[in-house]
């Protein structure tokens, strides 16, 4: 079985933390509900797309400080 790449349906966003600087990631919405992860100085480049499930795992480890500081 084979299974469409789901497309960006969303802008690419950078984290409002990162301010000005260069060296950032960006993340947009996905059309299966996840996201699009690429490196802010390359939009052309490879991107990271992660399902609903896996996202949201990430997500919820950040909120609750799971990979340190």
């Amino acid at each position: 079985m084979t299974s469409a790449t789901p497309t960006v349906v969303g802008p690419f966003v950078k984290a409002t933390a990162s301010g000005q600087q260069d060296a950032c990631v960006e993340v947009a919405p996905l059309s299966d509900g996840g996201r699009a992860f690429r490196d802010s100085k390359n939009q052309h480049g490879p991107r990271l797309h992660f399902a609903p499930t896996q996202w949201a795992a990430f997500t919820d480890g950040v909120k609750s400080d799971a990979y340190g500081s």
